[in-house]
């Protein structure tokens, strides 16, 4: 049960890590500083000041570029492989004990970097939709929408993990079908 719970907290902080990449790292190192939250062995350093610092400052940036005009964009590009990464991270740091370090690594691997990159990837979309059809000028409420998305499931993969997760898989699926229907309208438009 402790493994199933730690992979569901794992979903969710990954997801976060898909519209954020600091923004979960950053949850995480302040409730470890506050005692609300244990990180796995290996992971201690997420609850160590200067490094709840050094995220803090991270994700100021982060937030504050993607608010700068083709910025969001560019940042994009980065934010893909990274988004991969520390939802691998976020993952494996709440992952059990009762699993062997193989079978952890893979499964933050897998659940939690692809969880990460398929929620990077519709935000990638989102925001080349918006820069597509309005210039880039709704950009801002894609941004802000990104990263208040980003501390709630932190927040919330921490407190209820196993309702995240639902919620991800919906977002998920609502997701994949809003990116096949642009692409099938842009589709039907351009043989028109």
């Amino acid at each position: 049960m402790e493994t199933i719970l730690g992979l569901c907290i794992g979903i969710g902080l990954s997801a976060a890590c898909g519209f954020r990449v600091f923004v979960p790292l950053l949850v995480m190192s302040v409730t470890s500083l506050m005692g609300w939250f244990e990180p796995m062995k290996g992971f201690e350093w997420l609850a160590m000041p200067s490094v709840c610092i050094a995220l803090a400052v991270a994700t100021v940036c982060e937030i504050t570029a993607y608010y700068i005009p083709w910025v969001d964009n560019a940042l994009d590009t980065i934010s893909t492989p990274a988004a991969m990464i520390a939802g691998t991270l976020t993952t494996m740091a709440v992952s059990s004990g009762e699993m062997s370090q193989f079978a952890s690594w893979a499964a933050a691997i897998i659940i939690g970097g692809g969880t990460a990159g398929a929620v990077q990837m519709s935000t990638v979309a989102v925001r080349g939709f918006s820069t597509a059809t309005t210039g880039g000028i709704a950009n801002p409420v894609v941004s802000t929408g990104e990263w208040i998305s980003a501390l709630l499931l932190s927040i919330l993969s921490l407190l209820v993990p196993v309702l995240v997760v639902i919620v991800v898989l919906i977002m998920v699926v609502w997701g994949v079908r809003w990116v096949r229907r642009k692409k099938q309208e842009s589709m039907n438009s351009s043989i028109v």
